[in-house]
């Protein structure tokens, strides 16, 4: 019997008011139990907030504006609801239900309403990513208007949840591996290495609902992308090798777009940090993987950096001018050359290297490499090279280091001291937009000053830390205001309240307790130092991290008792 998506929103409503980690994990572990298989995938997706696998690369293409005039136009309801709703939440779902709740008229084409059910839910998302060419926008608009025209309260808050990709119920993505491998009676290792081979734990569950066995004998799929191993912050290079054990390999970490690279005989596909296919973007970039590469069959990852007329490189904002662009590419590949790094090979043909120790991945890779520069490295146990590679490193225009353990696997997804990364600066961070307010002067009329959050890792929730009109040019500042209009949530004469969308590089002196802001921290002299397109809101710093850093700061100054 079908599945309703009346429960699907209900499981959520409770994950949602549940604190106890355990606790949701075995409510939605059971709920798995009751799907039929093809509703595994689907609701798995739907509850992390994606309306689709994580590999896939379809796009709804909805803009939050043409939502609220949707969700105006089907209950008629003053929009103040809303509007008040969110003000008292912060969260758009919920505002989305209160909107619905005050509707007089919930269904306008049916006197017998027919219920939402999870595969009717995806089938219109699917109908409306196909959507395309003339006509697309209103045929979009009439299939999610048809969604919210069955859509009780409930079901309504999460549809919206799910269109703009921000579900915040503090169920994520590890603790949904976790209620897979309870609901399906399978060790939770197996079910962590069959999603990072899948690229997605919706397939992995799915897979697990209908064959153990096949779950045991995945490996990594081509043109699958596969979340990246990341890194920690080590402040120097004498920390990294005390984390390593004396001993590790420090690499050039380069102002540039990290890319995985995947390659099956001559076809070749390019995945940003954020796993979107790049290759309409990167063509110079596919040619050098074609005509240095003759493997059959592999996935490598590597940097991509924009480079000056003398290859010294530039400012990563031109780079990302080259990662959105997918008409006039010949043009824009003159002004803006790329060059190619790679530093790592996470498969080769049908052999799974992730498991392999990384300098043994590194040899593999030099072998396979053909021309194409690796990353440039050194191996040592002693800090003075070490601290003159970085020094060099900087000199040429790049960030800093990389610290690698010489005996670490490959870790999809997962942050650990394997990997570290070492700058001569003050951290940065990076942070969500979350709202912004007009500014003065020549700045009246733009959104000049923007208020910074980091990600609560337990409750996903989006804390902010403070705000800055410092950084961006006039330039930026108003292709930000036309981007933030775009995502508005609610506006006042002053302010406007955002999805929390766009991600921003932030730099600081310190650090400082605050009780404006629910967080309690905020930053002192922060400033943007850049907009990082290559990053989701989910990849932000985490409010953990940002207490971490706080906290580090007592180890060399004395803390103010009042």
């Amino acid at each position: 019997m079908p599945t309703l998506f009346k429960s699907l929103a209900e499981l959520l409503d409770k994950v949602e008011s549940t604190k106890k980690r355990l606790q949701t994990v075995l409510m939605v572990a059971i709920f798995l139990k009751t799907l039929e298989p093809d509703e595994v995938e689907p609701a798995v997706s739907m509850i992390l907030g994606r309306p689709f696998p994580k590999w896939n690369q379809e796009n709804l293409d909805v803009s939050w504006a043409t939502l609220s005039t949707l969700l105006r136009h089907i209950t008629r309801v003053d929009w103040s609801v809303f509007t008040e709703t969110f003000g008292t939440t912060g969260d758009i779902g919920s505002a989305a239900k209160a909107l619905f709740a005050k509707a007089k008229v919930k269904r306008q084409t049916m006197l017998v309403q027919k219920q939402l059910t999870i595969m009717e839910v995806r089938s219109t998302l699917e109908a409306v990513a196909a959507a395309s060419g003339v006509g697309s926008r209103e045929k979009k608009q009439r299939l999610i208007e048809s969604l919210f025209s069955q859509a009780e309260p409930g079901e309504a808050k999460y549809l919206v949840k799910i269109l703009v990709g921000e579900m915040r119920t503090g169920f994520s993505e590890g603790l949904m591996e976790q209620a897979v491998a309870k609901a399906f009676d399978i060790p939770l290792i197996a079910v962590q290495q069959a999603s990072m081979r899948l690229g997605d734990i919706g397939e992995t569950a799915a897979l697990a609902k209908t064959s153990k066995e096949d779950l045991s004998n995945l490996d990594l799929r081509v043109f699958r992308p596969v979340m990246l191993m990341l890194a920690q912050v080590a402040g120097n290079v004498n920390e990294a090798l005390n984390a390593h054990g004396g001993r590790t390999a420090f690499e050039y970490k380069y102002d540039g777009a990290r890319v995985q690279i995947h390659k099956l005989g001559e076809t070749v596909k390019i995945f940003s940090r954020r796993l979107t296919d790049v290759t309409l973007s990167l063509p110079e970039v596919v040619e050098t993987v074609r005509n240095n590469i003759t493997a059959h069959e592999l996935v490598l990852e590597g940097e991509v950096i924009a480079v000056d007329a003398s290859g010294y490189p530039i400012p990563f904002q031109h780079l990302m001018r080259r990662f959105k662009r997918i008409h006039g590419i010949e043009s824009t590949a003159e002004r803006i050359p790329l060059k190619l790094y790679l530093f790592d090979i996470l498969h080769l043909n049908g052999k799974n290297l992730t498991s392999s120790h990384y300098l043994t991945r590194r040899q593999i890779l030099a072998e396979k490499a053909g021309k194409i520069q690796l990353t440039q490295q050194l191996v040592t146990d002693s800090p003075e090279p070490a601290n003159m590679l970085l020094h060099e490193a900087v000199n040429a225009g790049h960030e800093g280091l990389m610290a690698k353990r010489l005996d670490s696997p490959y870790t999809p997804g997962k942050r650990g001291k394997n990997w570290l990364k070492i700058k001569t600066v003050l951290e940065p961070l990076d942070l969500v937009i979350t709202a912004a307010e007009y500014g003065y002067g020549r700045r009246h009329g733009w959104l000049s000053d923007y208020y910074l959050a980091a990600r609560d890792s337990v409750t996903g929730e989006f804390l902010e830390l403070g705000k800055t009109f410092k950084g961006l040019t006039d330039a930026e500042i108003q292709e930000m205001t036309r981007r933030l209009k775009t995502f508005a949530i609610s506006e006042d004469r002053w302010r406007v309240i955002v999805q929390p969308k766009i991600v921003v590089e932030v730099a600081y002196n310190e650090i400082q307790e605050s009780q404006t802001y629910k967080s309690r921290m905020a930053l002192r002299f922060a400033r943007i130092t850049r907009v990082r397109e290559d990053k989701a809101p989910v990849d932000v710093d985490t409010i953990q991290r940002v207490r971490e850093i706080y906290e580090k700061q007592f180890s060399k100054k004395g803390r103010y008792k009042a």
